[in-house]
């Protein structure tokens, strides 16, 4: 009994200095299998010679709804709207893009927004997946718009989230979605939510060795982006699929007057303003958003 203490003391000192040095990656284990026991399913698919992982919740018969996360993000953002979608009857798909999750990160992409589109479209076709409805947050929805106005058969309708687009230059330091400090990462929350939470110093330490690691992908996507080359002012006014607008009253990164000039520029979109949210409305306002977002699906 001695000897088995012993090694039962020896196995949560390892558990506790692994989670002192590495918290993320505890996390996320933490996460991955919540999602497993939830009916998640986590797969991957080959699109274009790269290996793209995605999650799928929801009625294996159910209509296709396709989720596409913003810069810097996974499959799991949506952890919080999904059930809301597969409670609803719908087969609900988060693809890790390029570069991000736990999908490839080939040094050849060029983690553009073109290119992301071009990678979702494959992502249908090796699905199957002839015509669904779309959505996209934040840089996510720049590509959902590249793929709708290119592939308008395939798209029945699109919703857009805090969605990047519209030409506009930032007014924060786009150098903060890498932030190389802990310092830094406050600032990033700060942009990112309306009142951020307090971070502890270790949990920090290791996200910000995480950013460094995975900066290089950023600052590809952030440097075609800052050309202008991907807007979609020009292409909104084409667009013919009914649209849902979805944006956090206290959005920083993508004020809501960029909804609302994608309000303008699409006559026949619906802009649901979330009050008190930031640029994480979908994870973090998700009970408020679900009600309409439901309702716009089963139009």
């Amino acid at each position: 009994m001695k000897r088995v203490a012993q090694f039962a003391f020896l196995l949560v000192l390892a558990a506790g200095i692994g989670f002192w040095m590495r918290p993320v990656s505890y996390f996320n284990g933490l996460m991955y299998a919540h999602a497993c026991l939830t009916g998640v399913q986590s797969r991957s698919v080959a699109v274009s010679g790269y290996r793209v992982h995605y999650n799928a919740q929801g009625p294996a018969d159910g209509p296709a709804v396709v989720l596409v996360h913003g810069l810097g993000g996974r499959a799991e953002d949506w952890r919080e709207l999904s059930p809301y979608l597969a409670k609803a009857g719908f087969r609900v798909y988060m693809p890790d893009l390029p570069g991000y999750g736990r999908s490839e990160k080939p040094a050849d992409f060029s983690y553009s927004v073109h290119d992301e589109a071009e990678v979702v479209v494959g992502f249908l076709d090796a699905l199957g997946l002839k015509q669904v409805d779309l959505g996209g947050w934040s840089m996510g929805g720049g590509i959902a718009q590249h793929v709708a106005a290119r592939h308008p058969e395939r798209v029945r309708r699109l919703i857009l989230f805090d969605s990047a687009g519209i030409p506009e230059i930032p007014k924060w330091d786009v150098r903060l979605f890498t932030p190389q400090t802990p310092a830094q990462l406050d600032q990033l929350d700060a942009l990112l939510m309306p009142v951020p939470p307090k971070v502890p110093g270790f949990i920090a330490k290791d996200i910000v060795r995480l950013s460094k690691k995975n900066a290089w992908v950023i600052h590809r996507a952030i440097d075609s982006m800052m050309t202008g080359q991907d807007a979609t002012d020009k292409l909104l006014p084409e667009l013919k699929m009914p649209v849902l607008l979805v944006w956090g009253g206290e959005d920083r990164i993508t004020p809501l007057s960029q909804g609302e000039t994608m309000h303008r520029l699409v006559p026949q979109s619906q802009l649901d303003v979330i009050p008190g949210c930031g640029h994480l409305a979908p994870r973090q306002c998700a009970a408020q958003i679900a009600p309409n977002l439901v309702a716009f699906e089963k139009q």
